[in-house]
């Protein structure tokens, strides 16, 4: 049986509770989990075509729940970087494969309501998977948050709460939310179910390269829950000798918004405690990726130090450029889904893998 486990302390807690932090030091959980058996190439030949088929590897098994996500193509952009496609989700974004996760869980839990925080897209993502699960679910959004995302949110049923500030103060609204009696708060940073999901992400690109990765990974990254993932599948697939040596992370913040890449180049392992609450965000095209404070700082910053990888940053005027080129190119991805492709579209010298993982549709082309 899986555990909750604070990375910070130690402290555990039963997955079936409705617990969504350490009640000791208030931060997001690790799931204390081990694989049943090591998972075999030659028996995915015939398993279901989403990200359940890698079942020996998820903390879930034999969901209700789920709409089909996963198993998005990986096409080649140039001779050495190729695009995995999650935008083509069921809610259009790489969100679905955390909260099918977590939307499977509370309907084992039974909760009262369900509450998420968002700047759009793990939103809408909950809400699609709540409506999926016959869960009544509460989403809260920042002003400002695309009208598409929460026109979405709103189709699939959810009850929509509109948070004046910024994503901070949203997740602060949520949170007081979460600490009701019979809650479960579907929290795509502190609940660590949503990166088992996210990780699957890495174990499609295993198999549909062969059983190998790229050089590097590229990820956006805010509350960096694809990067986190993306680790804990590498780490995975490492010690079920499934590949020899791990990819490099390339973590990828907008340069507006890059508490983490400033953090990871001064050589610190965590943000600064600022002399009292935050600052808001500044203005940047990348909304999912602008996280002043991410509650996992230190184990990003850990993870892309583990593997041998870098932070980069965009400009507003790079993430323009990099959303025209690909729409050219063929694909229409929101602007916080094109970062990585604005960091790394001319690299020659190594294969990566980037995402593009929110449609256009959502945001609209950046003015």
């Amino acid at each position: 049986m899986a555990t909750y486990l604070c990375p910070q302390d130690g402290t555990r807690a039963d997955t079936a509770s409705l617990t969504w932090c350490c009640p000791v030091c208030r931060g997001p959980w690790d799931l204390d989990f081990e694989p049943d058996a090591p998972l075999s190439a030659n028996a995915l030949a015939g398993r279901v075509n989403s990200l359940w088929r890698y079942e020996e590897v998820l903390p879930l098994s034999s969901p209700t729940t789920s709409l089909g996500e996963g198993r998005t193509p990986l096409v080649p952009l140039t001779g050495t970087v190729s695009a995995k496609l999650d935008f083509l989700m069921p809610t259009l974004s790489f969100k679905d494969r955390g909260a099918v996760m977590l939307a499977e869980l509370a309907r084992r839990l039974s909760p009262g309501r369900v509450v998420a925080d968002s700047s759009g897209n793990a939103g809408t993502a909950v809400a699609a998977y709540c409506a999926r699960a016959r869960l009544p679910c509460t989403v809260y959004v920042p002003e400002g948050t695309s009208p598409k995302k929460t026109e979405q949110i709103r189709a699939h049923g959810a009850c929509l709460e509109i948070v004046p500030g910024d994503r901070e103060a949203t997740a602060l609204a949520a949170r007081a939310a979460a600490d009701s009696p019979g809650t479960f708060y579907a929290s795509h940073v502190f609940n660590p179910y949503f990166l088992h999901g996210t990780k699957t992400y890495v174990y499609e690109m295993w198999e549909d390269l062969g059983g190998r990765l790229p050089d590097a990974i590229a990820v956006p990254v805010g509350n960096g829950t694809l990067l986190l993932g993306a680790a804990l599948a590498t780490s995975e697939l490492l010690a079920q000798g499934l590949i020899d040596t791990r990819p490099a992370l390339i973590a990828v913040q907008a340069e507006a918004v890059s508490p983490l890449a400033t953090a990871f180049h001064r050589g610190a392992d965590g943000l600064p405690d600022p002399p009292g609450r935050a600052a808001p965000a500044a203005p940047t095209l990348a909304e999912g990726i602008a996280i002043p404070r991410p509650p996992r700082a230190r184990q990003i910053l850990a993870a892309v130090r583990e593997s041998g990888g870098t932070f980069l940053t965009v400009t507003e005027d790079q993430i323009r450029a990099a959303q025209r080129d690909l729409a050219t190119r063929g694909f229409y991805v929101e602007t916080t889904g094109v970062a990585c492709w604005a960091a790394v579209g001319d690299w020659t010298d190594r294969s990566v893998v980037v995402p593009l993982c929110g449609a256009g549709l959502k945001t609209g082309l950046a003015p």
